[in-house]
């Protein structure tokens, strides 16, 4: 389970609404849909907040049981290639955008490589 998974479960475990956790928490509804769906990863004070108000140790919300998906030879290759520091910065800022959004971005960076040659 993720973080994500286990706020929602313990929301729901609570009988709290999204509105009443967001409200309580002092969040947005969508930030917390955000992370109740894994699309972004909350800051350790969001957790500290969202486990004060659900009454839970925030070691409860952070436990992860891994899946038993490991990552492909090619995404380790690539991020071997590029880097892990680098990895890391796009990633996070990938997640911010939806696929739609980074499909552009990756078309209009290639059209700009095809440029400069």
């Amino acid at each position: 389970m993720t973080i994500g998974d286990n706020i929602r479960k313990n929301r729901e475990n609570k009988n709290f609404t999204k509105e009443e956790l967001a409200l309580k928490a002092r969040l947005g509804v969508q930030t917390l849909e955000s992370y109740e769906n894994n699309e972004r990863s909350p800051e350790l004070d969001t957790i500290l907040k969202i486990s004060t108000v659900l009454d839970i140790p925030a070691s409860e919300l952070m436990e992860f049981q891994e899946d038993d998906t490991t990552i492909d030879d090619e995404l380790k290759n690539l991020i071997e290639e590029i880097g892990v520091k680098s990895s890391k910065l796009i990633l996070k800022k990938a997640r911010d955008f939806s696929e739609k959004d980074v499909l552009q971005a990756m078309n209009l960076l290639y059209e700009l490589n095809q440029q400069k040659k």
